[in-house]
Protein backbone atom coordinates (compact mmCIF):
# COMPACT_ATOMS: atom_id res chain seq x y z
CA UNK A 1 0.00 0.00 0.00
CA UNK A 2 2.71 2.14 0.62
CA UNK A 3 3.86 2.28 -2.74
CA UNK A 4 0.97 2.65 -4.06
CA UNK A 5 0.23 5.91 -2.07
CA UNK A 6 3.70 7.13 -3.03
CA UNK A 7 3.39 6.57 -6.85
CA UNK A 8 -0.15 8.29 -6.66
CA UNK A 9 1.04 11.12 -4.81
CA UNK A 10 4.32 11.22 -7.96
CA UNK A 11 1.67 11.20 -10.59
CA UNK A 12 -0.79 13.59 -8.77
CA UNK A 13 1.85 16.57 -8.26
CA UNK A 14 2.83 15.89 -12.06
CA UNK A 15 -0.30 16.69 -13.38
CA UNK A 16 -0.58 19.26 -10.93
CA UNK A 17 2.33 21.20 -11.36
CA UNK A 18 4.57 21.32 -14.50
CA UNK A 19 2.40 19.52 -16.72
CA UNK A 20 -0.18 22.45 -16.83
CA UNK A 21 2.98 25.28 -16.80
CA UNK A 22 3.99 23.01 -20.39
CA UNK A 23 0.82 23.03 -21.80
CA UNK A 24 0.07 26.96 -21.13
CA UNK A 25 2.88 27.54 -23.48
CA UNK A 26 1.76 25.18 -26.01
CA UNK A 27 0.71 26.66 -29.60
CA UNK A 28 -1.94 23.95 -30.42
CA UNK A 29 -4.47 24.19 -28.00
CA UNK A 30 -5.13 27.93 -30.29
CA UNK A 31 -5.44 25.54 -33.34
CA UNK A 32 -8.01 23.06 -31.42
CA UNK A 33 -9.24 24.71 -27.95
CA UNK A 34 -12.53 21.19 -28.10
CA UNK A 35 -9.21 19.54 -27.68
CA UNK A 36 -7.65 21.27 -25.57
CA UNK A 37 -10.64 21.65 -22.77
CA UNK A 38 -10.77 17.53 -23.20
CA UNK A 39 -6.48 17.80 -22.10
CA UNK A 40 -7.54 20.03 -19.31
CA UNK A 41 -10.73 17.79 -18.00
CA UNK A 42 -8.53 15.24 -17.97
CA UNK A 43 -5.73 16.26 -16.31
CA UNK A 44 -7.77 17.76 -13.32
CA UNK A 45 -9.52 14.24 -13.49
CA UNK A 46 -6.32 12.49 -13.05
CA UNK A 47 -5.65 15.10 -9.98
CA UNK A 48 -9.08 14.80 -8.19
CA UNK A 49 -8.57 10.77 -9.23
CA UNK A 50 -5.28 10.40 -7.52
CA UNK A 51 -6.49 12.31 -4.46
CA UNK A 52 -9.83 10.12 -3.96
CA UNK A 53 -8.29 6.37 -4.58
CA UNK A 54 -5.23 7.70 -2.17
CA UNK A 55 -8.03 8.49 -0.01
CA UNK A 56 -9.79 5.22 -0.23
CA UNK A 57 -6.48 3.24 0.60
CA UNK A 58 -5.53 5.65 3.69
CA UNK A 59 -9.02 4.75 5.23
CA UNK A 60 -8.94 1.20 4.34
CA UNK A 61 -5.60 1.05 6.42
CA UNK A 62 -6.26 3.37 9.34
CA UNK A 63 -10.08 2.20 10.04
CA UNK A 64 -10.93 -1.27 10.30
CA UNK A 65 -14.90 -0.58 9.57
CA UNK A 66 -13.89 1.14 5.96
CA UNK A 67 -11.44 -1.76 5.27
CA UNK A 68 -14.48 -4.48 6.06
CA UNK A 69 -16.45 -2.52 3.57
CA UNK A 70 -14.19 -1.74 0.72
CA UNK A 71 -12.29 -5.26 0.75
CA UNK A 72 -15.56 -7.42 1.64
CA UNK A 73 -15.84 -8.70 -2.18
CA UNK A 74 -12.25 -9.41 -2.52
CA UNK A 75 -10.55 -12.90 -1.87
CA UNK A 76 -8.37 -12.68 1.39
CA UNK A 77 -4.91 -12.60 -1.13
CA UNK A 78 -6.00 -9.58 -2.36
CA UNK A 79 -6.58 -7.47 1.58
CA UNK A 80 -3.11 -9.22 2.53
CA UNK A 81 -1.49 -7.62 -0.91
CA UNK A 82 -2.31 -4.54 -0.04
CA UNK A 83 -0.82 -4.95 3.54
CA UNK A 84 -3.05 -2.89 5.12
CA UNK A 85 -2.46 -3.76 8.93
CA UNK A 86 0.65 -2.34 8.82
CA UNK A 87 -0.11 1.29 8.31
CA UNK A 88 2.25 4.14 8.93
CA UNK A 89 1.69 7.43 10.91
CA UNK A 90 1.78 9.56 7.65
CA UNK A 91 -0.55 7.75 6.34
CA UNK A 92 -3.38 8.57 8.87
CA UNK A 93 -2.06 12.19 8.61
CA UNK A 94 -1.90 11.55 4.91
CA UNK A 95 -5.82 10.19 5.27
CA UNK A 96 -6.86 12.93 7.44
CA UNK A 97 -5.64 15.67 5.22
CA UNK A 98 -7.02 14.07 2.10
CA UNK A 99 -10.59 13.85 3.99
CA UNK A 100 -10.23 17.62 4.90
CA UNK A 101 -9.23 18.22 0.75
CA UNK A 102 -12.17 16.47 -0.46
CA UNK A 103 -14.93 18.01 1.81
CA UNK A 104 -13.06 21.99 1.07
CA UNK A 105 -13.49 20.94 -2.53
CA UNK A 106 -17.57 19.74 -1.94
CA UNK A 107 -17.98 22.99 -0.10
CA UNK A 108 -16.39 25.12 -2.90
CA UNK A 109 -18.17 23.48 -5.64
CA UNK A 110 -21.49 23.73 -3.57
CA UNK A 111 -21.05 27.84 -2.74
CA UNK A 112 -20.07 28.09 -6.56
CA UNK A 113 -23.59 26.73 -7.80
CA UNK A 114 -25.72 28.23 -5.15
CA UNK A 115 -24.31 31.75 -5.92
CA UNK A 116 -24.56 30.97 -9.92
CA UNK A 117 -28.63 30.53 -9.17
CA UNK A 118 -28.66 33.30 -6.88
CA UNK A 119 -26.80 35.04 -9.51
CA UNK A 120 -29.08 34.24 -12.36
CA UNK A 121 -31.89 34.70 -9.93
CA UNK A 122 -31.28 38.29 -9.63
CA UNK A 123 -30.75 38.54 -13.03
CA UNK A 124 -34.11 37.19 -13.95
CA UNK A 125 -35.79 39.33 -12.46
CA UNK A 126 -33.37 42.15 -13.74
CA UNK A 127 -34.11 41.34 -17.33
CA UNK A 128 -38.33 40.82 -16.40
CA UNK A 129 -38.25 43.90 -14.94
CA UNK A 130 -35.92 45.80 -18.23
CA UNK A 131 -38.89 43.30 -21.19
CA UNK A 132 -41.03 45.51 -22.90
CA UNK A 133 -44.83 44.51 -22.58
CA UNK A 134 -46.04 42.15 -25.09
CA UNK A 135 -49.37 42.79 -26.80
CA UNK A 136 -52.24 40.63 -25.10
CA UNK A 137 -52.59 37.48 -26.11
CA UNK A 138 -48.96 36.44 -26.81
CA UNK A 139 -46.27 34.57 -24.71
CA UNK A 140 -44.28 37.32 -22.07
CA UNK A 141 -41.17 36.80 -23.02
CA UNK A 142 -40.24 33.20 -21.28
CA UNK A 143 -39.05 31.81 -24.67
CA UNK A 144 -35.39 30.37 -25.60
CA UNK A 145 -35.27 34.35 -27.18
CA UNK A 146 -35.68 37.54 -25.53
CA UNK A 147 -35.21 41.00 -26.78
CA UNK A 148 -34.29 43.64 -24.36
CA UNK A 149 -34.79 47.46 -25.57
CA UNK A 150 -31.01 49.07 -25.16
CA UNK A 151 -28.95 51.15 -27.02
CA UNK A 152 -25.87 49.26 -26.35
CA UNK A 153 -25.14 46.49 -28.66
CA UNK A 154 -25.28 42.73 -26.46
CA UNK A 155 -26.36 39.26 -26.60
CA UNK A 156 -25.96 36.77 -24.23
CA UNK A 157 -26.79 32.99 -23.22
CA UNK A 158 -28.30 32.58 -19.90
CA UNK A 159 -28.23 28.92 -18.63
CA UNK A 160 -30.55 27.58 -16.51
CA UNK A 161 -34.35 26.24 -16.80
CA UNK A 162 -35.46 27.43 -18.98
CA UNK A 163 -31.92 28.76 -20.68
CA UNK A 164 -32.53 32.05 -22.31
CA UNK A 165 -30.97 33.45 -25.14
CA UNK A 166 -30.93 38.07 -24.86
CA UNK A 167 -30.26 39.88 -27.17
CA UNK A 168 -30.79 44.17 -27.31
CA UNK A 169 -32.22 45.89 -29.64
CA UNK A 170 -28.98 48.22 -30.22
CA UNK A 171 -27.33 44.74 -31.40
CA UNK A 172 -30.73 44.27 -34.16
CA UNK A 173 -30.04 47.67 -35.09
CA UNK A 174 -26.02 47.59 -35.50
CA UNK A 175 -25.29 44.39 -37.01
CA UNK A 176 -26.44 42.32 -40.50
CA UNK A 177 -28.43 39.62 -40.65
CA UNK A 178 -25.49 37.18 -40.84
CA UNK A 179 -23.56 39.10 -37.98
CA UNK A 180 -26.78 37.97 -35.78
CA UNK A 181 -26.96 34.72 -37.02
CA UNK A 182 -22.72 34.38 -36.49
CA UNK A 183 -23.52 35.61 -32.41
CA UNK A 184 -26.48 33.96 -31.84
CA UNK A 185 -24.93 30.58 -33.29
CA UNK A 186 -21.51 31.60 -31.06
CA UNK A 187 -24.28 31.96 -28.04
CA UNK A 188 -25.75 28.72 -28.94
CA UNK A 189 -22.05 26.77 -29.22
CA UNK A 190 -21.74 27.96 -25.30
CA UNK A 191 -25.39 26.30 -24.44
CA UNK A 192 -25.39 23.24 -26.45
CA UNK A 193 -21.56 22.31 -25.21
CA UNK A 194 -22.98 23.27 -21.30
CA UNK A 195 -19.91 25.40 -21.11
CA UNK A 196 -21.48 27.06 -17.87
CA UNK A 197 -21.00 23.97 -16.20
CA UNK A 198 -17.27 23.64 -17.00
CA UNK A 199 -16.75 27.38 -15.88
CA UNK A 200 -18.46 26.90 -12.61
CA UNK A 201 -15.93 23.91 -11.78
CA UNK A 202 -12.86 25.80 -12.71
CA UNK A 203 -13.99 28.68 -10.51
CA UNK A 204 -14.99 26.43 -7.79
CA UNK A 205 -11.42 24.94 -7.65
CA UNK A 206 -9.43 27.98 -8.46
CA UNK A 207 -11.26 29.41 -5.74
CA UNK A 208 -10.60 26.10 -3.49
CA UNK A 209 -7.07 25.71 -4.60
CA UNK A 210 -5.61 29.29 -5.30
CA UNK A 211 -2.02 27.74 -4.77
CA UNK A 212 -2.55 24.62 -7.16
CA UNK A 213 -0.65 25.83 -10.55
CA UNK A 214 -3.33 23.24 -12.15
CA UNK A 215 -6.06 24.72 -10.94
CA UNK A 216 -5.38 28.12 -11.68
CA UNK A 217 -4.34 27.70 -14.80
CA UNK A 218 -7.58 25.17 -15.54
CA UNK A 219 -9.69 28.62 -14.96
CA UNK A 220 -7.84 30.51 -16.63
CA UNK A 221 -7.52 28.60 -19.94
CA UNK A 222 -11.24 27.63 -19.88
CA UNK A 223 -12.73 30.80 -19.60
CA UNK A 224 -9.81 31.61 -22.72
CA UNK A 225 -10.88 28.41 -24.58
CA UNK A 226 -14.58 27.71 -24.71
CA UNK A 227 -14.80 31.25 -26.05
CA UNK A 228 -12.61 29.95 -28.47
CA UNK A 229 -14.48 27.02 -29.47
CA UNK A 230 -17.67 29.06 -29.98
CA UNK A 231 -15.95 30.90 -32.48
CA UNK A 232 -15.37 28.27 -33.94
CA UNK A 233 -18.75 27.01 -33.73
CA UNK A 234 -19.80 30.41 -35.33
CA UNK A 235 -17.57 30.73 -38.07
CA UNK A 236 -17.87 26.88 -39.52
CA UNK A 237 -21.43 28.22 -39.75
CA UNK A 238 -21.71 31.69 -40.73
CA UNK A 239 -17.59 32.10 -41.91
CA UNK A 240 -14.72 33.85 -40.20
CA UNK A 241 -14.89 37.35 -41.65
CA UNK A 242 -18.58 37.89 -40.33
CA UNK A 243 -18.00 36.28 -37.30
CA UNK A 244 -14.85 38.42 -36.02
CA UNK A 245 -16.61 41.74 -38.11
CA UNK A 246 -20.26 40.97 -35.85
CA UNK A 247 -17.59 40.72 -32.57
CA UNK A 248 -16.02 43.97 -32.99
CA UNK A 249 -19.47 46.02 -33.61
CA UNK A 250 -20.51 44.41 -30.68
CA UNK A 251 -17.86 45.78 -28.75
CA UNK A 252 -15.65 48.70 -29.81
CA UNK A 253 -18.27 51.15 -28.07
CA UNK A 254 -16.67 49.90 -25.28
CA UNK A 255 -13.02 50.75 -26.22
CA UNK A 256 -12.23 46.52 -25.44
CA UNK A 257 -10.65 46.64 -29.20
CA UNK A 258 -7.75 49.14 -28.44
CA UNK A 259 -4.35 48.49 -27.36
CA UNK A 260 -3.65 49.67 -24.00
CA UNK A 261 -7.27 47.54 -23.33
CA UNK A 262 -6.85 45.15 -20.49
CA UNK A 263 -9.69 43.05 -22.36
CA UNK A 264 -6.73 41.29 -24.60
CA UNK A 265 -8.78 38.14 -25.02
CA UNK A 266 -11.04 39.78 -27.34
CA UNK A 267 -8.17 41.56 -29.54
CA UNK A 268 -6.87 37.90 -30.13
CA UNK A 269 -10.17 36.37 -30.81
CA UNK A 270 -10.43 38.72 -33.41
CA UNK A 271 -7.26 37.94 -35.05
CA UNK A 272 -7.56 34.55 -34.88
CA UNK A 273 -10.22 34.99 -37.12
CA UNK A 274 -9.17 36.93 -39.49
CA UNK A 275 -6.39 34.55 -39.79
CA UNK A 276 -7.22 31.01 -38.97
CA UNK A 277 -4.27 29.13 -38.04
CA UNK A 278 -3.73 25.81 -39.25
CA UNK A 279 -5.78 22.90 -37.88
CA UNK A 280 -4.48 19.74 -36.76
CA UNK A 281 -4.89 16.41 -38.61
CA UNK A 282 -7.27 14.03 -37.84
CA UNK A 283 -4.57 11.63 -37.07
CA UNK A 284 -2.72 14.32 -34.83
CA UNK A 285 -6.13 14.78 -32.79
CA UNK A 286 -7.05 11.20 -32.89
CA UNK A 287 -3.90 10.56 -30.62
CA UNK A 288 -4.35 13.60 -28.78
CA UNK A 289 -7.42 12.87 -27.63
CA UNK A 290 -6.82 8.93 -26.80
CA UNK A 291 -4.07 9.69 -24.76
CA UNK A 292 -5.64 12.54 -22.86
CA UNK A 293 -8.82 9.93 -22.36
CA UNK A 294 -6.04 7.29 -21.16
CA UNK A 295 -4.41 9.47 -18.14
CA UNK A 296 -7.17 9.52 -15.81
CA UNK A 297 -7.20 5.40 -15.95
CA UNK A 298 -3.60 5.60 -14.48
CA UNK A 299 -4.73 6.47 -10.59
CA UNK A 300 -6.81 3.35 -11.13
CA UNK A 301 -4.64 1.01 -12.59
CA UNK A 302 -1.93 2.22 -9.95
CA UNK A 303 -4.92 1.26 -7.13
CA UNK A 304 -5.99 -2.21 -8.54
CA UNK A 305 -2.23 -3.38 -9.54
CA UNK A 306 -1.83 -4.84 -5.82
CA UNK A 307 -5.00 -6.69 -6.17
CA UNK A 308 -4.81 -8.03 -9.78
CA UNK A 309 -1.30 -9.38 -9.16
CA UNK A 310 -2.46 -11.34 -5.93
CA UNK A 311 -5.31 -12.96 -8.28
CA UNK A 312 -4.96 -16.47 -9.21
Amino acid sequence: MTYCLLLLSVVAVTAAVPVPRVLTRAKWPEREPVVALWVWQCLVATVLLCCLTALALGAAAVFGTVRAQLFAPAPPAVTAAYDLSAASPWTTVLTVLLASGAAWTTAMLGRELVEARRRRARAREHLRDRAPDLPSGLPEGRGPLLVLEEEYPDAWWMPGSPPQLIVTTGALQRLTDHQLDAVLTHERGHARARHDWLLHLSTALATGFPRVPLFAHFCEQTHRLVELSADDTASRRCGHLTTALALIELNQHRGVLSCASSHRLLGERVDRLLEPPPRLDRRHRALTTAAAALVPFVPLLITFAPGLTALP
